[in-house]
């Protein structure tokens, strides 16, 4: 029963971070109908995106903080409830102020999630399974943005833009309670084939202090940050670019806009089960990890093609390419956290980068809303393309597995 437990609590995880993506979505969607209903322009919007996206980014370093001290059960509880109160406020907005708050309200409690899914599968697979499970929860994110377009397209067409966000609201509710009935803690033999070697209270690890005088926690926040902004850039500009610059209307946003999204999910589960196949062969754990990040970062450079080839079917294929890398490192980097980090340290360190992550977000959002529509979209394409390569050398010159003194002690004992 253990064994299908953990399956169905990564579904419930999947659910959860469906709706965690489609929330953040609907302003990238609507936004035309955002910008007219407020009077906006490409920087007022800019400023949407970066109240939700500070928020997050303060928020996720203590959502791991959280997650470690209190558990994954009840952090993540109160971070589906606190983003659906979210929705539902901003569905009831009738001004730019009270939209603003609710955007800073879902970006304060969506961090939450992704803490508290790694630590799940940190404590409920062992290696061999871990990248497969993780990519099997973090698709959620893409199959939110893939449900996205269409969905919000519909519901905005057929009511209006406010009853997107209180659908948005009523279905995270919902899967809260499932969370809350289903998640137990891992038992003891589940919780020790996954350690390895002891139970998971019982091993060493950093204390807080400790973790920033880690070469390897910079390196990962380091890749967070030069490396999100494009994903966040196909989250966030991608739809409006595609209605504003590239000539779809809603509806067709509403029926082409998904395309990327499941090319990317489909692609970063592959290159996942790639690497959980070259640990199962002998390769060390890392090392494959680092192998295939690699491999597939060689594609994001694509998007510098963007604006030159000015046809949007053309840019729905380029960046379906792109963001297979954005995802499979998405995936993956919080993989190597937990192959480079102790089990009780994991969610922290995932907290910490994410919030880095979501600081560079902030960055290009400012960027982009600056040259969009002024200078051209030539400056913010060439810019993303350095991106993944930079995060390609961080990840093999800083990031190695961490132990802590204790366990390098106990370890030298031994030998």
């Amino acid at each position: 029963m253990p064994n299908k437990r953990r399956w169905f609590i990564i579904f419930i995880i999947f659910l959860a971070i469906v709706f965690n993506y489609f929330d953040r979505q609907i302003v990238s969607i609507l936004k035309p109908v955002i910008k007219k209903e407020f009077a906006l322009n490409d920087g007022g919007y800019a400023l949407i995106l970066n109240i939700f996206t500070v928020c997050y980014a303060i928020m996720y370093p203590v959502s791991g903080w959280l997650v470690d001290r209190f558990g994954a059960k009840k952090v993540m509880f109160a971070g589906i409830i606190g983003w659906s109160v979210a929705c539902i406020g901003g569905g009831i907005s009738r001004t730019f102020g009270q939209f603003t708050f609710f955007r800073g309200l879902l970006g304060m409690s969506e961090p939450t999630n992704f803490p508290a899914q790694l630590k799940v599968v940190t404590v409920w697979f062992p290696g061999k399974l871990r990248a497969t499970a993780n990519s099997l929860c973090v698709a959620g994110s893409s199959i939110g943005a893939i449900i996205a377009p269409p969905l919000v397209a519909w519901l905005a067409i057929t009511y209006n833009w406010h009853t997107v966000f209180i659908v948005a609201g009523v279905v995270g509710l919902i899967i809260a309670l499932l969370w809350l009935l289903v998640y137990r803690d891992p038992p003891a033999e589940i919780a020790l084939e996954a350690a390895g070697t002891a139970k998971i209270e019982e091993s060493p690890s950093f204390t807080w202090k400790q973790l920033w005088g880690r070469k390897s926690l910079w390196g990962i926040l380091l890749i967070r940050f030069v490396s999100d902004p494009v994903w966040y850039f196909c989250l966030f500009w991608l739809p409006g670019y595609l209605q504003e610059q590239s000539g779809f209307s809603l509806a067709q946003m509403g029926m082409f806009g998904w395309i990327p999204f499941l090319v990317a999910d489909l692609g970063a589960i592959g290159t996942a089960a790639w690497s959980d196949r070259m640990v199962r062969k002998g390769k060390e754990p890392l090392k494959a990890r680092k192998v295939m990040l690699t491999s597939v970062a060689v594609l994001a450079p694509l998007c510098v093609l963007t604006p030159y080839i000015p046809n949007p079917f053309v840019t729905l294929f380029i960046f379906s390419i792109v963001a297979v890398a954005c995802l499979s490192w998405l995936f993956t980097i919080s993989v190597v956290i937990a192959e480079a980090f102790p089990v009780k340290n994991v969610a922290s360190v995932l907290g910490i980068a994410g919030g880095f992550g979501a600081l560079g977000a902030v960055g290009f959002n400012y960027f982009v809303g600056q040259f969009m529509g002024t200078l051209g979209a030539e400056k913010i394409f060439i810019a993303m393309a350095f991106l993944h390569p930079v995060a390609v050398l961080i990840l093999w010159t800083m990031v190695r597995p961490e132990k802590p003194a204790v366990a390098v002690a106990k370890l030298d004992s031994i030998a």
